[in-house]
């Protein structure tokens, strides 16, 4: 998700204060800190740039290429996507568990301005329905990025006997609009939402971080009651993603943390249910492009995801 183009507003520039969510976050993931700070020593993909701020990044060209460097698991049976009535797996520690993954954008969304451009009520405000989102320079695009992590974490989370559904699934012209993204989990009455993204900053700004939703009680947003939950989930993903894939948390927000909390996006204000964003790592630098565009490194990150789902869910 790049912060350039409608509905998405960069971080300020003053550095976040730390506050609870980072104490439990270090106290979380000591271990995994200290994996990858190992694991950069050696050679690993964590390693790190100067800070800096967050840049705007031009979106992707529709005419590029935006097929991934691998081919993704093919869907589950019985997985449903983002159909209502999917079938959980018999067994497993989540039976009985609902988790929606929100892959974000849409590989349609360039071929319809004209409808995302279509402003929608966030709560707080109105904002256009949806972006077309970032692509690495060499034009492997967010929206095939994000789908390919999606189903990745469909196939592990169904294994452990959740029943998983998508916003969408590649089966739609564009969309959907933030609004019905988060109208999506919380009619699933979904235990934990997870929307995946990558980044369009600067080059030399590497690493990984989570969103969490900040406290916004305004028209038809009420974050009040998962902000906590939420954050609770985020810190999990974030310890969770460190130890897996070995990256860093962003070296330009978050304060080295990995956690931003923002009040700006409507797939946040409007959530009922526990949900977080991950923006996985940055598609315009190339070191951070090198891993998203590997087939291997998204398995990684989809079970560092979907570990950090099953924690939050199992307590």
């Amino acid at each position: 998700m790049s912060y350039t183009g409608p509905g998405f507003d960069p971080p300020q520039p003053r550095r976040p204060r730390r506050g609870p969510l980072t104490v439990a976050l270090a106290a979380l993931v000591p271990g995994a800190l200290l994996g990858w700070a190992v694991y950069a020593a050696v050679g690993g993909s964590g390693g790190d740039e100067g800070p800096g701020s967050a840049a705007a990044s031009p979106s992707a060209s529709p005419s590029a290429s935006a097929s991934p460097r691998t081919s993704s698991p093919a869907p589950s049976a019985g997985s449903g996507g983002g159909k209502p009535g999917a079938s959980a797996a018999a067994s497993g520690p989540l039976v009985g568990k609902v988790v929606v993954i929100d892959p974000g954008h849409n590989p349609g969304n360039f071929e319809h301005t004209a409808e995302i451009n279509r402003q929608v009520d966030i709560g707080t405000n109105r904002k256009e329905c949806d972006t077309t989102g970032t692509s690495t320079d060499d034009g492997y695009a967010e929206a095939e990025f994000t789908l390919d992590v999606a189903h990745r974490m469909r196939a592990l989370l169904e294994k452990q006997g959740a029943t998983v559904k998508l916003t969408q699934d590649g089966d739609r012209p564009f969309g959907p609009c933030v609004d019905e993204r988060a109208r999506i989990g919380n009619e699933a009455k979904a235990d934990a939402v997870v929307s995946i993204h990558a980044d369009g900053s600067g080059a030399g700004n590497r690493g990984f971080h989570v969103i969490l939703p900040g406290a916004v009680d305004a028209g038809a947003a009420d974050t009040r009651a998962v902000v906590g939950p939420s954050g609770d989930l985020g810190t999990r993903i974030a310890g969770d993603f460190v130890r897996v894939t070995g990256s860093a948390p962003s070296n330009y927000v978050g304060d080295g943390t990995g956690l931003v909390t923002r009040k700006d996006l409507g797939g946040l204000n409007l959530s009922t249910v526990p949900k977080v964003f991950i923006e996985c790592g940055n598609m315009r630098d190339s070191e951070d492009a090198a891993l998203l565009t590997s087939g291997a490194w998204r398995q990684k990150a989809a079970q560092g995801i979907s570990e950090g789902i099953v924690s939050f869910l199992r307590g």
